[in-house]
Parts: structure tokens; C-alpha cells; sequence
């Protein structure tokens, strides 16, 4: 019984986990951590990028929670296994997968993995911080909604342009006016 416990847990974390790492990444890599993951959204220049202290961290604290277990603080060392197996399965997907951080190349053409490698094209598609979408590492919406929400929050940043270059227009007309108005030449 203690097994299907310590497996249920195991699972449940690694559940958990792609919650965490979601918001983490939408919430503090792309916020008060862009320092470290801004490496990420540049092109690579060797095998490791700053981002990968990220991992570095989750790693140690799975590493911790494992010894902390081991030495009779049940479940902990069954939630740092969770961590580690989303760990593996992490870099198998997102650096091996979509950034082709292995030594071959694999461009998945159909199904669940074809969708992930475009969900994180797609995060990738924005240039900064701001605007991007799906961040997923193990889940991502439908390529569809992440397009159709991109091509919206151009238009929206298109409409903000003009109006900011319609509102700067007026303020010039404005004081162009005003000068005429007082007989300034």
C-alpha cells in the first residue's frame, strides 16, 4: 500500500510541478527574474545560458527534499523524486524537443508533441518580456487560441500607436495654433 502512496505522490507532484514552473516562468521569469531567463530569449552562444540557473535551483531543492526524506521525513523524498522526474521530463521536452539542445534534430510533425513545440515557437515569437504566450512547459493551449491571441494583442498595440501618434498630432496642431493665435511668427 505505502508504494501506491509513494507513487500516487510522486505523480501528483510532478502535476504540480508544471503548475509551479507555469507560473514561476509567467510570473517571475518574465517579471523580477528576467535577468537570469533573458539569456533564454536570446540566441545561444554555447551550451549553457544563464536561464539554466533555474534549473540549478529546482534541482537542489529536489535534492534536499530527497535527503531530507531519506532521513525519515516521509513523503519529502517521494515530492523531490516528483520534482526530479519533471525535471527529466523538462529537458527532454523544452530544451531537448523544442530547442534542440540535443546532439540530433527532431521536428515533430503531428499530435501532442507537434503542439507543444508551437505553443513555445509561438512564447518565443515576442521580442521581451511582455505579450508572450503559453507558458507551459508540459501543457499548452491549442495553437490556435495562442495565434488568435497574439494577432489580437498586435492589433491592439497597432491601435495604440496610432492613437498615441493621433494624440502627439493634435498636441502639435495645438501648439501651432496657440503660437499663431499670439502673433508669434
Amino acid at each position: 500500500m505505502l508504494v501506491l502512496w509513494n507513487t500516487l505522490i510522486v505523480l501528483a507532484t510532478v502535476a504540480a510541478m508544471e503548475i509551479i514552473a507555469t507560473l514561476a516562468h509567467k510570473y517571475i521569469m518574465h517579471s523580477w527574474g528576467w535577468g537570469w531567463h533573458l539569456s533564454h530569449h536570446e540566441p545561444r552562444t554555447g551550451w549553457f545560458e544563464v536561464n539554466d540557473l533555474y534549473a540549478v535551483v529546482f534541482a537542489l531543492l529536489a535534492i534536499a527534499l530527497i535527503a531530507v526524506g531519506t532521513a525519515g521525513a516521509w513523503p519529502l523524498q517521494w515530492i523531490g523524486a516528483g520534482m526530479t522526474l519533471y525535471g527529466a521530463l523538462y529537458f527532454m521536452v523544452h530544451d531537448g524537443l523544442v530547442h534542440q539542445r540535443w546532439p540530433f534534430r527532431y521536428v515533430p510533425r503531428r499530435g501532442y508533441l507537434k503542439r507543444l513545440y508551437m505553443a513555445h515557437r509561438l512564447h518565443h515569437a515576442v521580442r521581451g518580456k511582455e505579450g508572450c504566450v503559453s507558458f507551459g512547459f508540459l501543457y499548452a493551449p491549442p495553437v490556435e487560441k495562442l495565434q488568435a491571441t497574439l494577432r489580437s494583442r498586435k492589433r491592439e498595440a497597432h491601435r495604440e500607436t496610432l492613437n498615441a501618434r493621433g494624440a502627439a498630432t493634435a498636441r502639435t496642431d495645438a501648439a501651432e495654433e496657440k503660437t499663431h493665435e499670439s502673433g508669434v511668427p
